[in-house]
This record gives structure tokens, C-alpha cells and sequence, in this order.
């Protein structure tokens, strides 16, 4: 899903991908959302020069007095003055700044982000977004690591297709090093991922539990806390991978395999060398792990060493784990709910499609059903249509719906233009894109017609829905297990089951009137049940229908009660939000505003909570 949704949101400018521990399959707890953007425009140099491009600002790697891993990049052809902005003169030659990059792209981004390491992060930690220069030649430097392996791990199939993705830079230079602002660190993220893609179940299990014992046990110690990273642990595997034998990586080996991995964790820390996996040259304990430090780290280690195995029952995720389960056979049809369950309950995943935003070049999503067309698995198509699905909800809220425009022939390819574009936006669940086909009806006073698809969107609000956060029960359990036999993919049954929310982008075309507020610089989101209603209302009070408008009240009373197919409390209190505006809108301004209050009784932050500034009016 991770590469489906990469591909949906790369554009001609820019690549984008998924990486860290989520973008390697593993949703771990405390995880956070890494995204890597790939400049198109900017090409590195390894050696050999290409086939020169005006349009292509051209750098060369430049290594000389450079730590293993790290380079410097001279820059050789600009095409922008924005580039030239980027650079430093040193030794009288231009090289392209990692700190001013960096810098540059707090300027011109989103507020209210910072710099963090090569990345700019969010203020809740959660989004970390690495600008990262692409070299499509294997560098000198790891070129050793082609022919290292006489193992048959990794393949040479898998060794070709990492040499033909080539390396990419991330904006961060040795600490300390009298260069560091116009240093780059090397980074094998892709060649990385397609590493992990190739892992035995016992593989991922060991790195999983590897990671656990970090984040859940020595990062627990104030004194260890920020001396080993998870990347460390992913080395070391890869390292033993390639030394042991693909068979012995199986089930039945998996405390063996764990302990000789965590063994050499301990040998790493004693010595304070921890090898770089492609470039060995590379110390990546050198200056970290070293007096002191390596000092108290290595006795915390030959303390949970002394445990053996069960060293992990050290954390609560482990120790609260019930192994009579082991003693069961698990179904097939069960890891198909388990993946459901999984897709349905994960943060990180609803982040990661919440974050996918419009580019203004259009071919975006034309390059995401090029990939569907030519795409031969129905899985894959379903993947490639849940993603364009999600992006032309975006597209669609950003397309002009000019009601000052005069000449009928340009509103009519407006509306066209518009739902043309919104009708591709019904493929990643059962009930959202087709309520903003109404918004769009509504905003174009096609208010019969708007209510035609709010009573199709309703008649699909049945309780075998599934929603972020749910908890399946047997209900959803049944309906799972039909479209399993049916052998449906999970993209195809999220498009019949799932119910995501209403999302009003800011300044999106499509947001009705009733919700706008001045000075609200936030996007608007609702819970689809309660959305439904609300605009049922509005559509029939415009109509005045005055006692379908009750009726359509009640109804969202109803919901709201039962918080029937909504997820958490910040929808059922945006519930409470549209009931008061349309209560409101009627003039009974002391229900409204006990709508409201309600409103931030549940979800007290004002921050996302637009009910605090709608009680000021």
C-alpha cells in the first residue's frame, strides 16, 4: 500500500517515499510518518557524466576529506536561481548546503514545523519530511558490496534492481566536521526497503523484537535513551543475514536467530564498532558509542543479555501477550480479518492517506491510471484505484466553481470538469465520495439532485460498516468472511465496507457555505453519518421543505446519540458542531449554543475544534 500510495503522489516534479519503519512494513508503537521528496529537477553525479538537460540542475559528489558515508555535492549546472540560493562558495567552488536546503524549506513550507536531524517534523512528532537528492549510478564507494555476499542472500536479482535504483542524499554532514553545513549523508533507504521486502517471517519477527527491546526497554533509561537508533539494529540483521544460510531463518529457529542478533548488538556496543552495511569503511559508532556512555549502555545490555530470550518479556507489548494463542491453528480467513482489523485500527495509515495533498500539475493522478491500466493484477488495480480515489477527493475541492461566470458554456465545463473528477473519488470507501458529489449538487443549487445521492449515501450507513478505530464484532466479521470467499482484495472491501470521514480542505470549492468561518485557516472534517443529515437539511430547507428539515434533525440527533458510525470523540463532537449551525440556521440560538458547548465538552481542543469560534458569533 505504502508503494501504491508513493506512486499516487508523486508528480512531475517530485518523487515521494514512504520510508522508516512504517515504509518498511512494521507499524510500531511510538512510530512516526517518514516521507522522503525527491526533487526530479536535481540530478547527482557519481562518475560519469550523462547527457546534459538545461532544464536539470547537475551536482557531483565531491569526497575528498569526507567521512565514509557522507559527501559533499559541487554544483556543476543550475537551472534556477532558487538552486544558486542553496549554495555555498568553498574553495572557490559552489557546493550545494545541506543546512541552508533545510533552511529554506522551514521558509517556504507549512509553519509550524522544525528542523530535526536531515528532516523538517511537525510539532507533535509525528510527520518527518527529508528532502533527498537522487544519484542513479551505484556509488564507488559501496561498489564492493556487489560481489561481498557468497551467500544467497541477497539475490542477484535483488542486487540489480537495488543497483538499478541507484542512491539518493538526505541533507545532514558529520557532527563537528568544519564542513558539516555542505555535507550529505548517503542514504540506502530504497536499496534498504527492497532488502526487508525480501525477509523471511523470522526475519521481520527478530527486527520487530529488536525494536521493541530498544524502544520499550533501554530507551526507557534516561542515560541510554538517545544512544542507539533502530537503524543500528536493522544493520546488524542485514549483516547476519548475509552470513547465515537462507534455512536456518524459520520459525522454529526464531529464539536462536533473535539472541545471535541481539549477541551481536552486545559485541557491537563492547567494541564500538558497528560497520556500515554498504559501506563498511563507515564506522557508525565512531564519536557515539564511546567512554561513559558505551560504559553504562554495554552493562545495561549484559543485564537483559543475562535473560537470555526472555529479556523481551521486559516489555509490556511481550509480556502482556497470551501464548495459549500459540496453541491454535490460525485460518486463512482469519489473517485476512487480521488484516482488516489492522488497516482499520492504524494511525499511521490514516495519517499517511490524510496527508496526500494535490500537486497543480494534473498529470498526477493520469500517471496513477496509467499504472492501473497497465497494472494485469485486480489486487493492484484495486490499490491504484483506492489512491486515485483519495487524491481526486483533493483535486476535486480545487477545481473553480465561479458562480460570477456569466457565459453558461464555462459553468457547465466547470460542473462537468468537477464531477467528472469527483466520480473517481468513490473507490476508497462506501460513503465519502459520494456524499461530496452531493456538496458539489449543493453548491451548485442542485438541491433534488443533491438529495437523490445524501438518500443513496444513507441507504449504505448499515451497522456491517467499518470505521477508523472499530473494534469488529461479529457483524463485521460475517461480512468480512463473505467478501473473503469471494476472493476480494482489501482495497476492493474497503471501497464496500469502510466509512471514512468528510474532508473540507482549506479553501476547497466544495465546502458549503454554513460551515465557513472567517479566520478558520484549518480543514473542516465530519463524520459521514452526521455529514449526510446536515446536508439533507440544508437542502431541504433551501426547498423549504420545513418538515423534511425536522425530520433530517431528528435524524442527526439520532446518530449523534448512538455515535453511530463515528470514530472517536472529535466526530462526535464535529457531530455536535452541524447540529448546532443548522439549529442556528433556524434561530434557536440557545439549542445552537448548547450544540456547541457540548461540542467542546468532548473535544476541548480550540485549536481543531471550531465550535469555540462559532459561540463568539
Amino acid at each position: 500500500m505504502n508503494t501504491m500510495r508513493d506512486n499516487s503522489s508523486s508528480s512531475k516534479s517530485f518523487l515521494c517515499i514512504t520510508s522508516g519503519s512504517f515504509g518498511e512494513g512494521l507499524e510500531m508503537r511510538g512510530s512516526d510518518l517518514d516521507i522522503m521528496q525527491v526533487p526530479k529537477y536535481i540530478k547527482v553525479n557519481a562518475d560519469k557524466q550523462p547527457d546534459f538537460d538545461t532544464s536539470i540542475t547537475y551536482l557531483s559528489m565531491d569526497t575528498d576529506d569526507v567521512k565514509p558515508g557522507f559527501t559533499q555535492l559541487r554544483l556543476e549546472h543550475c537551472r534556477i536561481q532558487y538552486d544558486l540560493e542553496c549554495c555555498e562558495e568553498h574553495n572557490g567552488k559552489n557546493y550545494f548546503s545541506s543546512a541552508l536546503c533545510k533552511e529554506n524549506m522551514l521558509l517556504f513550507g507549512d509553519k509550524g514545523k522544525q528542523i530535526h536531524g536531515p528532516c523538517l517534523t511537525d510539532k507533535k512528532g509525528v510527520f518527518d519530511y527529508a528532502l533527498s537528492l537522487h544519484c542513479k549510478t551505484w556509488i564507488s564507494s559501496a561498489v564492493n558490496w556487489i560481489t561481498r555476499s557468497g551467500s544467497s542472500w541477497p539475490s542477484h536479482n535483488v542486487i540489480q534492481s537495488i543497483l538499478k535504483h541507484g542512491v539518493l542524499f538526505v541533507p545532514i554532514g558529520v557532527h563537528g566536521s568544519p564542513t558539516e553545513d555542505l555535507e550529505w549523508r548517503v542514504s540506502f533507504s530504497v536499496a534498504e526497503k527492497l532488502l526487508i521486502n525480501t525477509f523471511t517471517h523470522t526475519q521481520l519477527m527478530c527486527y520487530a523484537l529488536l525494536k521493541i527491546i530498544l524502544k520499550d526497554v533501554i530507551a526507557n533509561d534516561s542515560e541510554c535513551k538517545d544512544l542507539l537508533c533502530s537503524y543500528f539494529l536493522k544493520t546488524i540483521l542485514f549483516w547476519i543475514s548475509e552470513e547465515l544460510p537462507s534455512y536456518v531463518w524459520k520459525p522454529d529457529n526464531l529464539i536462536h536467530c533473535f539472541m545471535r542478533c541481539f549477541n551481536r548488538l552486545v559485541y557491537c556496543v563492547e567494541y564500538s564498532v558497528c560497520l556500515h552495511y554498504f559501506i563498511p569503511d563507515n564506522n557508525m559508532f565512531e564519536n557515539k558509542i564511546e567512554g561513559h556512555a558505551r560504559d553504562v549502555l554495554l552493562n545495561k545490555l549484559n543485564k537483559l543479555q543475562s535473560y537470555g530470550w526472555r529479556c523481551i518479556l521486559f516489555s509490556d507489548q511481550i509480556s502482556n501477550f497470551d501464548v495459549s494463542m500459540w496453541n491454535f491453528p490460525i485460518e486463512p480467513l482469519t489473517l485476512y480479518v487480521n488484516d482488516v482489523q489492522k488497516i482499520v485500527q492504524s494511525s499511521m495509515l490514516y495519517i499517511a492517506n490524510g496527508s496526500l495533498e494535490t500537486y497543480s500539475e494534473l498529470d498526477i493522478f493520469n500517471t496513477g491510471l496509467l499504472h492501473n491500466i497497465r497494472c494485469h493484477q485486480f489486487s493492484l488495480k484495486h490499490l491504484y484505484a483506492y489512491y486515485i480515489s483519495h487524491r481526486c477527493s483533493n483535486l476535486g475541492q480545487r477545481l473553480p466553481l465561479d458562480g460570477a461566470i456569466i457565459n453558461n458554456k464555462c459553468q457547465y465545463k466547470q460542473h462537468k470538469s468537477c464531477l467528472s473528477t469527483l466520480l473517481m473519488n468513490v473507490y476508497h470507501d462506501a460513503i465519502s465520495g459520494w456524499l461530496m458529489i452531493a456538496s458539489l449538487f449543493y453548491k451548485t443549487k442542485q438541491y433534488r439532485k443533491a438529495l437523490h445521492i445524501i438518500r443513496y449515501s444513507i441507504s449504505k450507513c448499515t451497522p456491517d460498516k467499518l470505521f477508523f478505530r472499530l473494534t469488529l464484532s461479529d457483524i463485521h466479521y460475517q461480512s468480512i468472511k463473505l467478501l473473503s470467499s469471494n476472493k476480494k482484495s482489501v482495497a476492493y472491501l474497503l471501497k464496500i465496507l469502510y466509512v471514512d470521514f468528510i474532508r473540507f480542505k482549506v479553501n476547497s470549492t466544495l465546502t458549503p457555505e454554513e460551515l465557513l468561518m472567517e479566520g478558520w485557516k484549518k480543514q473542516y472534517l465530519y463524520p459521514s453519518t452526521a455529514y449526510a443529515y446536515f446536508l439533507s437539511v440544508l437542502c431541504h430547507y433551501h426547498l423549504n421543505n420545513i418538515r423534511q428539515c425536522q425530520d433530517s434533525i431528528q435524524d442527526l440527533k439520532i446518530v449523534i446519540g448512538e455515535r453511530y458510525l463515528m470514530a472517536d470523540v472529535r466526530s462526535t463532537a464535529e457531530a455536535y458542531t452541524l447540529l448546532g449551525i443548522v439549529l442556528q440556521l433556524f434561530g434557536d440560538k440557545e439549542s445552537a449554543r448548547q450544540a456547541f458547548l457540548q461540542s467542546l465538552e468532548i473535544f476541548q481542543n480550540e485549536s481543531y475544534n471550531s465550535a469555540s469560534m462559532r459561540l463568539l458569533f
